[in-house]
C-alpha cells in the first residue's frame, strides 16, 4: 500500500527560526525584590547614599536553576519569593506572616536569596502542615457527625449534665472525651444536638419533678398512716402516762415503735440483743497482741462493715432456724460485722455475728437484731 504525504503549507511571517538553548544556569529572569527597612535600617540606607524609605523595591537577576525561588502573579509580574515569609514558632508550627521581611540594614543580594529560599521550604512545610490540619479536621467533622446522628436517633441519650443543656450548646460524653456542640458553628446533624439536648433535660427535669412530688405525697400519706396506727395502739395498749403524752401530742413517735415492737417482738424476750459497743469489742480484742497491749479505739476510730453471713456454724444456722420457726411471717437474716481500726489498719479486725429479725406490723417495718454464738 502506498503511504499518502500530507503537505501543509508555511507561512514565512508565523515562523521563526528556532535560536540555540541556553544551558538553565545561564538563563535569567528579572524579577522584583521587595523588602522593609526598620528606622535603623532606613538610617543605614541615607548613610549608604539610599533613598531611605521603608519599602524597598529593586530588580534583581535570578538564574534558571533558582526558579523556584520566584512567584509570578496572574498579570505576568515575577517577584522574589519575599512576601508572605513563613517562620516557625516554639512549638514548631509554621506560621505564615503577610508581609515582606524587615532588615535593620539594607540586604545584600545573597541575603534577598537566603531569605527567599528560606520561604519556599517553609511554605512547605506550612502546606504540608494545613493539610495534616485538614484531615484531622475532617475526621473530627466525620466523628461529630456519627455522635450527633446516634445521639438524634436514640431517644434514651443525654447530654453532661454539667454545664446544663442550653438550646445553643452542650456537651456530649464520646470515648474521645468530652465533645462540644454548638449550634451556631456546627453544620449538619450536629447542629440541632443542643436544642434536642436541652429539650430532653428540661423532659427529665419535669419528670424528676412529678416524680419527687408523687414520692413525699407518698411518703407523707406513710407518715400520717404510722400516726394513725401509733394512735390507735396506744390507745388500747399503751400506759395512762403514754395515752396522756398522746392525747396532748407529747409522745415521741420513737416511743411508741419501741413499745410496738417489745410487742412484736415477745417470743423473743429471753433473747439477747446484739450490743453495737464495737470500739470497747475491738479495744479489748487487738489488746490481747503485746504490740498493742495499751491501744485505745475510741468510736471516731471504729470502722464496721455490714454484711449478710456468707456461712454460718452450727448453732448459729440452729438459732436462725428457731426464729423463723417462732415467728414465720418475719424475715431472718444471720449478718457478719466487721470491726475495724481506722488509725491502724493493719491490726488485727475481729468479725461478729447478728441475727436481723423484721417483722411488718401495720404500716411500721419493724428490726430487731439479737446476738448468736459467735
Amino acid at each position: 500500500m502506498d503511504t499518502a504525504t500530507v503537505s501543509v503549507p508555511r507561512r514565512p511571517e508565523l515562523v521563526s527560526e528556532p535560536s540555540p538553548l541556553k544551558a538553565d544556569g545561564a538563563r535569567t529572569l528579572t524579577v522584583e525584590a521587595i523588602y522593609t527597612l526598620s528606622e535603623n535600617g532606613r538610617k543605614a540606607s541615607l548613610l549608604n547614599g539610599g533613598n531611605g524609605r521603608a519599602v524597598q523595591q529593586l530588580t534583581v537577576d535570578v538564574p534558571g536553576n533558582r526558579l523556584h525561588l520566584v512567584t509570578v502573579d496572574a498579570e505576568g509580574v515575577a517577584r522574589l519569593k519575599l512576601r508572605p515569609r513563613y517562620d516557625v514558632k516554639p512549638d514548631g508550627h509554621v506560621v505564615q506572616i503577610d508581609a515582606p521581611p524587615i532588615y535593620d540594614q539594607p540586604p545584600t543580594l545573597d541575603e534577598l536569596f537566603m531569605a527567599a529560599a528560606k520561604n519556599h521550604e517553609l511554605e512547605r512545610a506550612y502546606f504540608a502542615q494545613r493539610s495534616t490540619k485538614a484531615r484531622r479536621r475532617d475526621a473530627q467533622h466525620d466523628v461529630r457527625a456519627q455522635v450527633a446522628q446516634t445521639f438524634l436517633t436514640d431517644r434514651d441519650q443525654r447530654a453532661l449534665l454539667h454545664p446544663p443543656p442550653s438550646p445553643k450548646r452542650c456537651y456530649m460524653a464520646t470515648a474521645q472525651g468530652r465533645l462540644l456542640f454548638d449550634a451556631d458553628r456546627d453544620e449538619g446533624a450536629a447542629r440541632d444536638v443542643p436544642a434536642e439536648a436541652h429539650r430532653r433535660f428540661r423532659a427529665d427535669e419535669r419528670a424528676r419533678r412529678e416524680r419527687n412530688t408523687q414520692e413525699r405525697a407518698r411518703r407523707l400519706a406513710l407518715h400520717e398512716e404510722k400516726k394513725h396506727f401509733i394512735a390507735e395502739w396506744i390507745a388500747t395498749k399503751g400506759t395512762p402516762e403514754q395515752q396522756a403524752r398522746q392525747a396532748a401530742g407529747m409522745l415521741p413517735m420513737a416511743e411508741a415503735i419501741e413499745g410496738i415492737g417489745d410487742e412484736a417482738f415477745a417470743p423473743f424476750r429471753e433473747w439477747p440483743l446484739y450490743v453495737r459497743d464495737g470500739a470497747a469489742t475491738l479495744q479489748a480484742r487487738v489488746r490481747q497482741y503485746p504490740q498493742y497491749h495499751r491501744a485505745v479505739v475510741t468510736p471516731l476510730d471504729l470502722a464496721v462493715t455490714d454484711e449478710d453471713a456468707a456461712e454460718a456454724t452450727a448453732d448459729q444456722w440452729a438459732r436462725a432456724q428457731e426464729a423463723r420457726a417462732i415467728l414465720a411471717d418475719a424475715t431472718v437474716t444471720l449478718r457478719t460485722h466487721r470491726l475495724t481500726w481506722r488509725r491502724h489498719p493493719e491490726a488485727p479486725t475481729l468479725t461478729l455475728h447478728g441475727l436481723l429479725v423484721v417483722r411488718n406490723v401495720g404500716p411500721l417495718v419493724l428490726r430487731r437484731e439479737f446476738a448468736v454464738p459467735q
